[in-house]
């Protein structure tokens, strides 16, 4: 049996579920504005592994999101996931966010439309990437200006916008554009993480680094230092 631990930080979320080949065994959720990953990351790992009854030296591996999203979010969860594989000596798998949104929207796709992942990077911009109707990748992620133009190349297409960029586009586009505010969550990871594990897709666990696609700019303290 595959046993993988699931880690999402990328976002609002932080959310850690631990799986039993295509089963969900224990889950652990905790949403917040505050981004509260530091504080809560480690007690949800060790509440769902307790909670599963599965053994530390019985993870086969332990799967994260890689991003984009937030800076502070992703550093977190992929330093946790990197010291778990080398405490417990197992591989790490890193899964796209934008990845992780369109598996979960292909799921429920009636209407065969183009998915297209938004995740928030604060004013007007979004990390998005275009996913067929079955959630493969069509184009890379990036960093896009939402404006009118972006959309024309889809003309009068069906199309899916999930994440919590997607409601930034509602006065954009028309009827024929289903919105989703849908959050990633590490409960939507299994089977992307299940198949990168039978195809022994892993990470160099010295070199790996979250994928934050923009370079992080550090803000100016207003605080006085004198």
């Amino acid at each position: 049996m595959t046993h993988l631990l699931h880690i999402e930080t990328s976002g609002k979320n932080c959310s850690v579920a631990l799986s039993i080949d295509d089963r969900i065994v224990a889950q652990r959720c905790v949403t917040s504005e505050q981004f509260i990953h530091a504080e809560q990351l480690h007690l949800l790992i060790n509440e769902v592994q307790h909670k599963s009854g599965i053994a530390w030296k019985d993870i086969s591996a332990v799967a994260v999101s890689k991003g984009p999203g937030s800076y502070t979010g992703l550093r977190i969860g992929v330093s946790a996931a990197k010291g778990l594989c080398y405490a417990i000596e197992c591989p790490l798998i890193a899964i796209g966010t934008t990845d992780i949104l369109a598996q979960h929207a292909s799921l429920s796709n009636e209407r065969n439309a183009i998915i297209i992942p938004m995740i928030d990077a604060r004013r007007l911009e979004v990390y998005a990437a275009e996913f067929d109707a079955s959630g493969n990748r069509v184009t890379e992620d990036e960093a896009i200006i939402l404006d009118a133009f972006y959309f024309e190349k889809f003309q009068l297409k069906n199309m899916i916008l999930i994440g919590d960029g997607a409601t930034k586009c509602s006065p954009l586009v028309g009827e024929n554009v289903e919105i989703r505010e849908t959050l990633p969550d590490a409960a939507m990871m299994i089977d992307l993480a299940k198949k990168r594990f039978n195809q022994k897709q892993f990470e160099n666990l010295a070199y790996f680094e979250p994928h934050y696609l923009k370079a992080y700019v550090p803000g100016i303290s207003k605080r006085s230092v004198l």
